[in-house]
């Protein structure tokens, strides 16, 4: 990319503005998001191993839509082989049904409707035949302890797999003209009369839109990281094993020895799937990150929404400028980056990618989702909210160590860069994870359509950034009402 003027300082992307080029880009979907670096990813945009932020439903549906999910270094091995075998055995177009039998309870189905933002349960005989569907309208007045049996409503469509025709354009254009026509926005999907999946009028279009991240069998693609102390090729050896399809060597200041031996004992083992290692934010640590065997360097120290560290330490760089830099050393060095936090609004996004960055990775701004793992709580003015921490704040040390004895525990706490308690807002109108890649990727298709450019490669080498006053960014925010 080129400046309009030159900085003279470090930057964050609240600095920064581009400006439209002549282009040839004729629509917003002729544009390809692939990333380039070897993860297969459709679109650049990766979930945070952050353990507020990625579970099995965020991975899941992250790789359907073309993403990436990390899970966290914090998660036992046994949990991660669950969860690994788990997502891989998820649908790549249709999404995982909430599903309950006859006999289960309305208190039953009002507890899961929180888990998918598609806010229904699917009622399911004992041979896996559909009998109905229930939502939440369904239980208004209902006594809790009620079997659904009694409440559940005949669904008006069921759609049969065969008829998805493997999810081909024209297929699921049929499918969405058949909730359309049948006045609703949801479909269980069966296969010899078993419930597979289901379906809703806007998963139809998305899987028009995206490309789910699948590895060479098929199968959706989940990342998993892995700490730089303890036994780090033994669980790196036990992740492959589980089918990890990216290893991702984390921890808050990755230009430290430790990491060093840490990559080394993971190439060791010839993993066969990407590294990335992190966190970063100079040329020369990058270099030396790549130059040990990282195929991907994580970018980004303190600009995270839960991360005080550069308050507590002055410890850190202006995210743009040090993905700016981080990304022109790695690609000369044959690696690639991730720009890690930071990011706020869709153009956050586009301006990272613009800087060189391959992908993006989201924590917090993706934890007030339906996916995210924590559970939904009610304010006191009625909004639904979810927790969010840091990983180096005293709650994640304290899970991180609860293993170790109470002395050592209580000790490892003090060391505290991270705020412990967020709330992380649903958003009424964007309730899940598909919502923000939606106005995430149709943003960076805008920028890359206004710079001319095709694909990422080319939105890199054209896009054209100017410097701008907090009064320019602000001019730039929308009026929510009337001055």
């Amino acid at each position: 990319m080129r400046f309009l003027n030159e900085p003279t300082t470090d930057l964050t992307y609240s600095d920064l503005f581009l400006v439209p080029s002549r282009s040839d880009v004729t629509s917003r979907l002729d544009v390809d998001l692939a990333a380039d670096d070897g993860t297969g990813s459709a679109i650049p945009l990766v979930a945070a191993n952050m353990t507020a932020v990625t579970g099995k439903r965020m991975a899941e549906t992250m790789a359907r839509r073309g993403g990436l999910g990390v899970l966290p270094q914090d998660v036992p091995l046994d949990v991660i082989r669950d969860v690994t075998a788990w997502i891989k055995t998820r649908h790549p177009i249709l999404e995982t049904p909430v599903s309950l039998a006859p006999t289960d309870t309305v208190i039953d189905a009002l507890h899961l409707m929180g888990k998918r933002p598609h806010g229904a349960v699917v009622v399911a005989d004992a041979s896996g035949a559909v009998t109905g569907v229930v939502r939440a309208a369904d239980c208004d007045g209902q006594d809790r302890f009620a079997s659904l049996a009694a409440v559940v409503r005949h669904q008006p469509l069921v759609l049969d797999a065969a008829t998805l025709d493997g999810g081909s354009e024209a297929a699921l254009r049929r499918a969405f003209d058949a909730m359309d026509a049948a006045g609703t926005d949801y479909a269980p999907v069966q296969q010899d009369g078993v419930l597979v999946g289901v379906l809703t009028r806007k998963g139809a279009l998305r899987s028009t839109l995206y490309s789910p991240s699948l590895d060479g069998d098929g199968k959706l693609k989940v990342a998993a990281a892995v700490g730089i102390n303890g036994d780090v090729a033994g669980r790196a050896a036990e992740l492959l094993a589980a089918g990890v399809n990216v290893l991702v060597l984390d921890t808050a200041h990755g230009h430290q020895q430790k990491m060093f031996d840490a990559l080394a004992a993971v190439k060791s083992l010839s993993p066969g799937v990407p590294v990335v290692a992190g966190n970063v934010v100079t040329a020369d640590a990058t270099r030396e990150l790549i130059r040990a065997g990282a195929d991907i360097v994580k970018v980004g120290v303190g600009p995270g929404a839960m991360c005080t560290t550069r308050m507590m330490t002055a410890v850190g760089r202006p995210q743009f400028s040090a993905v700016l830099e981080c990304s022109a050393a790695a690609r000369d060095a044959g690696g690639r980056v991730w720009a890690d936090g930071g990011v706020r609004y869709p153009r956050d996004v586009a301006l990272a990618l613009a800087a060189g960055a391959s992908q993006v990775m989201i924590g917090s701004w993706f934890a007030g989702t339906h996916e995210s793992p924590g559970d939904l709580q009610l304010d006191a003015g009625g909004r639904q909210y979810k927790e969010s921490f840091g990983m180096a704040s005293a709650r994640a040390v304290q899970n991180r160590n609860q293993r170790e004895g109470a002395f050592e525990k209580d000790r490892k706490a003090l060391f505290e860069e991270g705020i412990s308690t967020s709330r992380m807002y649903v958003d009424a109108a964007r309730p899940g994870v598909e919502d923000l890649l939606d106005i995430i990727t149709a943003g960076l298709r805008s920028s890359m359509s206004y710079a001319g450019a095709a694909d990422l490669a080319a939105f890199r080498e054209r896009a054209v950034a100017g410097i701008q006053s907090a009064a320019g960014y602000e001019e730039g925010r929308p009026v929510p009402q009337s001055w």
